[in-house]
């Protein structure tokens, strides 16, 4: 039987810390698996360390501590770095999930190599800001992967533990860790289903900041640009930047006396060139 290793990564979250980790507990009673909690505090400020020492008095709950803040991503490493399972699951301590859906996750993971719970349920509570962002991240990476995905980084998903440690470098500090391992299954081979869930309010302040959050989305955007799929996002920048050095090539034929191409129309030209063997070069690269 497999054995799963549930890792919930924390940072202040003293308001629904003690409820989520009695709830998976509760939850896994229903399920015959053999398993562990690797709560991951990531220095903390609020009562949430004073939290984990009391549930640590179950066998169940182990504890890391960081020293200092170091970011999801890397919270999710120390917790499979010390895990101990053929499978992970993660869940925000924050209270979003729908702890009660993980047996239904668990139910379908024995055909899939990753099970992700996708936010699309009839209650799915996004700030509005957030919305126009997760949108275009979703439609963008389906259009890389060649398929639908309806939630690039749902933080409630459990998946094989071996395709974490073979791309292990891939995996960020502080952001993008579940886009990243979504579009690593989703261009790599790896069978991966979405199963629609509900998403809560949470509870207490979200540690997400609008400003640094927005530029760390354009660097994923270049980072699944370039590594997953390449092609599929620098042909289509090519052929714009062709069809603007062609439209601006037209225009000087057409306005010059001597119908002479301007220096402009040609650097163009020369620049889509640039791109599509740049697109070439990074997709010979990320099949190696």
């Amino acid at each position: 039987m497999k054995k799963l290793s549930i890792i919930v990564p924390i940072y202040n979250e003293e308001e629904s810390l003690r409820h989520t980790i009695s709830s998976i507990i509760k939850t896994m009673k229903q399920v015959p698996f053999s398993y562990e909690i690797i709560c991951v505090d990531d220095a903390s400020f609020d009562r949430s360390a004073k939290i984990l020492l009391d549930l640590k008095k179950s066998s169940l709950v182990h504890v890391i501590s960081h020293p200092i803040n170091m970011g999801y991503g890397a919270s999710l490493k120390s917790g499979i770095r010390a895990s101990k399972g053929d499978w992970i699951l993660i869940t925000d301590a924050d209270g979003t999930y729908p702890i009660k859906q993980i047996p239904r996750l668990l139910s379908k993971k024995k055909d899939y190599n990753m099970v992700v719970g996708a936010r699309t349920g009839n209650k799915v509570s996004i700030p509005f800001l957030r919305r126009p962002v997760k949108f275009f991240l979703n439609k963008y990476s389906s259009y890389l992967a060649g398929r639908p995905i309806p939630d690039l980084n749902s933080g409630l998903r459990v998946f094989d533990k071996d395709i974490a440690l073979k791309y292990w470098n891939l995996f960020p500090e502080r952001f993008s860790f579940t886009s990243t391992i979504t579009m690593i299954c989703a261009t790599k081979g790896y069978s991966t289903l979405f199963v629609p869930i509900n998403y809560f309010k949470r509870k207490g302040k979200s540690s997400i900041h609008p400003l640094k959050d927005t530029v760390r989305f354009f660097g994923l955007l270049s980072k699944l640009s370039i590594y997953f799929n390449p092609l599929r996002a620098f042909i289509p920048m090519a052929l714009l930047v062709f069809v603007f050095s062609l439209l601006r090539a037209i225009r000087d034929f057409m306005v010059s006396s001597d119908q002479h191409i301007g220096n402009f129309a040609i650097g163009l030209f020369f620049l889509s060139i640039q791109i599509f063997f740049f697109g070439l070069l990074a997709e010979i690269i990320s099949k190696k």
